[in-house]
């Protein structure tokens, strides 16, 4: 028994064929094309992450840190109404509702600091409901 699950996680890790390492390299300016407001390239990044890594936007959000703030609350800030409402409708409404690092979801933080009526909380709101 232990041989074949020794088989078996040896044939996972021979067939990996990518690392943690070459996740984060592929994540690394998803920032500034938030920032930028370029969806096309967001979407080119999302689905290369999708084929390469077998990984959703829901997969990588919490682990992605954008001036301090997740990728939505980063959109907001910087205007990003492309980027911003792109990611919302990728996400699930489960994800959406998590409270983030703050203890505050996306909602309660886009409400308490003003951007509830933009674009960006709009659809999040009709997202939600």
């Amino acid at each position: 028994m232990k041989k074949s699950t020794l088989a078996l996680l040896a044939s996972m890790a021979a067939f990996s064929p990518l690392s943690y390492a070459d996740i984060n390299e592929e994540l690394q300016n998803i920032c500034t094309i938030v920032k930028n407001d370029d969806k096309s390239e967001l979407r080119k990044k999302m689905r290369t992450v999708r084929s390469d890594y077998r990984l959703r936007l829901g997969d990588y959000y919490t682990g992605i840190s954008c001036g301090g703030n997740s990728m939505i609350r980063y959109a907001m800030e910087n205007g990003s109404a492309e980027t911003g409402i792109y990611m919302i409708k990728r996400m699930s409404k489960g994800d959406l509702e998590q409270p983030e690092g703050d203890g505050m979801t996306i909602k309660q933080w886009a409400e308490a600091n003003g951007h509830i009526g933009t674009p960006i909380g709009k659809e999040l709101l009709d997202r939600l409901n």
